[in-house]
């Protein structure tokens, strides 16, 4: 039995080893397994993941002249000298911001890309040089909602920009915030002068905001800095969705043919820093009609006379104006920087507000008037005989030629006369 006992450790030991062994060969046969096959439940987590069968998809490369970050799906290509939107930009971009290039043309379809760049809501492309904006080139950013085409001299704004190439046959455009603050090109490359220049730019502009009604779902739009004169006619119709306006620091002389009455949803209308004198009460009855909008009129000149009294009236009894209490004369002088809600019907008076050179000017155009008038009664006092027959021989003249025509008819009349006049011969 000694021998026995001797054998029993080296006969576990044997089977110890066995086991181990067979343990090193199942691990190896799961890990030559092929990649597509389906672990089972008894295979243990190491094994699985040895095999392969699920692998992280690869991060998408980021352009070389921008900053992503992929957790804040953003992409950043500021100040790089840019002169065309990067063509290997992450299909994962939901913002994205090309300020402060030298892109100059945005071409048809600058965005389109395989895969698509189905996630970009955000696009800044201010300061960027561009002076033209080819149809289309928006398209291909079917969730685009916010854009920023600010500090860029647009000389060719195309009126299928944010339409598409056409706006007939095109889906409306998703934006929902556009903003084109001081997109007004300089003086010396507008066409046909200063003047001519800034009509062709105000069309241009509502040219596109129009076309094929494609912004109808715009909720808000910034026009600020754009050296305005007017708005253009009908510019609002096709915003009906509108809700902030911002037309601030440009030159409005008049809001004349301007229409509110479609904007139902306009909250707040900023007309700080133009050069409006007065709001006709057209104007004023179209805010009055709007449910919720709120207008700021502060830094204007506005001319303190006879024609703002209605203005006036409405302003003190109105709360559409929250900056009312700000709003001062700028005209006449005597009336400088006196508040329009101080001001009384008595205040306003249309006959001072001739500047004194020009008051000078009436004074002294009357004083020649007179002059003219006294010397020609003068000279017709002087000659009064001569124009007393001058007359009586104007009414001589005169009855003589009535009473031949009296007795030519009084010839047509008598039968009897008429065929003695006819047979003159007898």
């Amino acid at each position: 039995m000694p021998g026995a006992v001797s054998r029993g450790p080296a006969a576990g030991d044997g089977r110890l080893r066995l086991a181990r062994l067979a343990l090193v060969l199942l691990g190896w046969v799961s890990a030559s397994a092929p990649s597509s096959s389906v672990p089972s439940s008894s295979t243990s987590p190491a094994a699985f993941l040895a095999s392969g069968s699920v692998q992280p998809p690869p991060a998408e490369r980021c352009p070389a002249a921008c900053e992503c970050s992929e957790a804040a799906r953003t992409v950043k290509c500021v100040n790089r000298n840019l002169v065309e939107v990067p063509a290997d930009l992450p299909s994962y971009v939901r913002n994205l911001f090309l300020t402060g290039n030298q892109m100059t043309v945005l071409p048809a379809g600058a965005f389109a890309r395989r895969p698509p760049l189905a996630d970009l809501a955000t696009l800044n492309l201010s300061g960027n040089h561009l002076k033209e904006v080819c149809a289309g080139a928006f398209d291909h950013l079917p969730g685009l909602r916010h854009l920023d085409l600010s500090h860029n001299p647009l000389t060719n704004l195309s009126a299928f920009a944010f339409a598409g190439s056409n706006a007939s046959g095109s889906a409306p455009s998703p934006l929902v915030d556009l903003i084109l603050n001081h997109i007004v090109p300089p003086e010396d490359q507008r066409q046909n002068g200063s003047f001519e220049g800034m009509v062709a730019f105000e069309g241009m502009v509502a040219a596109a905001l129009r076309s094929g009604f494609a912004l109808q779902g715009l909720r808000h739009l910034e026009l600020a800095s754009n050296h305005f004169l007017y708005l253009p006619r009908d510019l609002l119709a096709p915003l009906p969705s509108l809700k902030h306006l911002d037309l601030r620091n440009n030159s409005l002389v008049s809001l004349t043919y301007a229409s509110f009455r479609n904007l139902t949803h306009l909250e707040s209308l900023h007309l700080e820093d133009n050069a409006l004198k007065v709001l006709h009460n057209s104007t004023l009855a179209e805010w009055q009609s709007l449910a919720s909008v709120r207008v700021y009129l502060d830094n204007n000149p506005w001319v303190c006379d006879c024609y703002i009294a209605d203005m006036v009236a409405w302003l003190k009894e109105t709360e559409v104006v929250p900056d009312k209490a700000r709003l001062t004369c700028a005209f006449p002088e005597k009336m400088r920087n006196r508040a329009l809600l101080d001001l009384s019907s008595s205040d306003l008076d249309c006959d001072s507000i001739l500047p004194p050179s020009l008051q000078t000017s009436y004074v002294f155009l009357g004083i020649v008037l007179a002059l003219i008038g006294a010397i020609f009664l003068l000279v017709l006092y002087l000659n009064r005989k001569g124009i007393k027959k001058w007359m009586h021989n104007i009414r001589d003249a005169c009855r003589d030629h009535m009473e031949g025509y009296h007795y030519r008819y009084e010839i047509n009349a008598d039968p009897r006369l008429t065929n003695l006049s006819s047979n003159s011969d007898v």
